[in-house]
């Protein structure tokens, strides 16, 4: 059984609303008296992609002084630069190709993907990431049930905003899908609710924002609700490749 929590949405911007809304959740994870196997952080990490934004980040998130009590796993949104992304956030040498990264359990991998499109809102998976997906998923033989965790929601979640930047070209996708039934399911953020729905069959959650939750059309006006609790999920997938999700605020 693997058990994730996760995390998105953050906008870190120097702002002390913004650093304060992230450190309440992370605190609420650090101390958790249970087991997690890690914590995925599923893009929008800052909120103007810069150096700084991300050395803040990686100060909360506890990747440069150990201080995280299960590994964090992490993937870029729109609002991301893959280049200070590399170099500030994963201290790796700076690069514009895009962030993947493979993260294997005892019984199942997470591939973290990359949606990004450089200056754009919307996502995609180029060329380039869906080779990388089949290429990983080939090495591990169909033998581990998958997750894939990436930013854009690739199916509408019935407000415009979201809606009108979810990700493009979602029949490469669901064709992948078809041809890999080891992917258990699919964890997304970008759109600031929290959300479960279906896609090419499989479960696909969208994890609720830290920095602001959506409201939506029939809730009243204003698509950004900032006085809403910052919040967080839990998922499990089980020994029999079901993923059951649980969502929280802090």
């Amino acid at each position: 059984m693997l058990v994730l929590a996760h995390i998105s949405d953050l906008h870190l911007d120097g702002t002390e609303r913004a650093t304060e809304r992230a450190e309440r959740v992370r605190d609420r994870l650090w101390e958790l008296p249970g087991r997690v196997d890690a914590l995925l952080v599923t893009g929008d990490i800052a909120d103007h992609g810069t150096e700084a934004e991300y050395e803040e980040a990686a100060r909360v998130l506890g990747l440069r002084d150990g201080a995280a009590p299960f590994p964090v796993l992490t993937c870029p949104g729109n609002h991301d630069s893959r280049a200070p992304y590399r170099k500030a956030l994963l201290g790796e040498p700076a690069a514009d190709g895009p962030v993947n990264s493979v993260h294997v359990f005892d019984d199942a991998a997470v591939l973290m993907c990359d949606s990004s499109i450089p200056g754009r809102d919307e996502g995609e998976f180029d060329e380039e990431t869906y080779a990388w997906i089949e290429a990983t998923l080939d090495e591990l033989n169909g033998d581990l049930p998958t997750l894939l965790a990436f930013h854009h929601p690739p199916v509408a979640l019935h407000h415009p905003l979201p809606d009108a930047y979810q990700l493009r070209g979602p029949r490469s996708l669901a064709a992948l899908l078809e041809r890999r039934p080891e992917v258990a399911g699919l964890i997304t953020g970008h759109a600031h609710t929290p959300a479960a729905t279906s896609f090419a069959g499989r479960p696909l959650v969208v994890g609720p924002g830290v920095t602001w939750t959506l409201r939506l059309p029939w809730e009243g006006e204003g698509a950004a609700d900032r006085d809403a609790p910052p919040g967080f999920a839990f998922h499990v997938l089980d020994d029999e490749g079901r993923l059951t999700s649980h969502f929280r605020v802090a």
